[in-house]
């Protein structure tokens, strides 16, 4: 291609933000906002949405940042993630969902210093969860490796993980074979390839729904989890010996 064609093309943008929706207008205002009111707009915003009838559809169209949707996708949230992933062009993609919002408006310009900083291949910070109307401290962050991560004693908190986009040709997109576990599954295998940089502050709210997750939504998400893990213990077998432990104290509270 010739140098001025090329010189014309728009750059990537710093970030891309993947939000999946569907009949999402109760609580994505919030969600916008906080990407809207962001102090690095370097950015793009992608929403994928299975076919909202509600409010979902007019207030991403008043959405005032560079946007695009990605309209019918069904099949599952894996499936929606993915579809986000292949549309971003941006050189970190995160996923705010239609339900969680941005902590603080320096959010981004946070991530992109760490990045900067660090060289980051992907970069993890902590949620607060809102329930009831409440904050909540978020909980503290331990030191990542992947012998802790895969004997569940360090956590990754979905909305608050930054990837590079290359990474994933690397390492593969979210199994949509999986309903529960398939962020677990990703950062099993983004985690055997680069360990993620920690940012120990609070970069997004996580709204929680009073008995929006069924006891037996809960048995069949840890039974996923432990499949899942299990794929993973020849990387780490003492590490998923030391989860079996605790996966049976949390399969007896399941059933309690």
């Amino acid at each position: 291609m010739p140098n001025e064609l090329l010189n014309e093309l728009p750059k990537p943008p710093r970030f891309s933000i993947v939000t999946c929706t569907w009949n999402s207008g109760a609580t994505l205002a919030d969600t916008l906002a906080s990407v809207r009111t962001q102090t690095c707009q370097d950015l793009e915003h992608i929403f994928v949405d299975a076919g909202s009838s509600d409010a979902t559809l007019g207030l991403i169209d008043a959405h005032p940042v560079p946007r695009r949707i990605l309209h019918g996708v069904d099949g599952g949230i894996s499936r929606a993630m993915n579809a986000g992933i292949l549309a971003a062009r941006g050189d970190y993609i995160a996923h705010l969902h239609s339900d969680d919002y941005y902590f603080a408006s320096d959010v981004l310009d946070r991530v992109a210093r760490c990045i900067d900083e660090t060289g980051a291949a992907w970069v993890v910070g902590q949620v607060r969860v809102l329930k009831n109307g409440r904050l909540a401290e978020p909980y503290p962050m331990r030191p990542f490796s992947y012998r802790a991560y895969a004997s569940g004693h360090a956590a990754i908190a979905h909305p608050a993980v930054f990837v590079r986009r290359d990474l994933f040709a690397q390492v593969g997109l979210f199994d949509e074979g999986l309903r529960y576990a398939m962020d677990i599954d990703l950062w099993l295998r983004l985690a055997a390839h680069a360990a993620p940089v920690q940012l120990a502050q609070p970069l997004t709210v996580f709204r929680e729904h009073a008995g929006s997750v069924s006891s037996a939504n809960k048995l069949r998400a840890r039974q996923e989890e432990f499949a899942v893990r299990r794929r993973y213990l020849h990387k780490a077998p003492l590490a998923f010996a030391i989860y079996c432990l605790r996966y049976l104290k949390r399969l007896r509270a399941c059933a309690a």
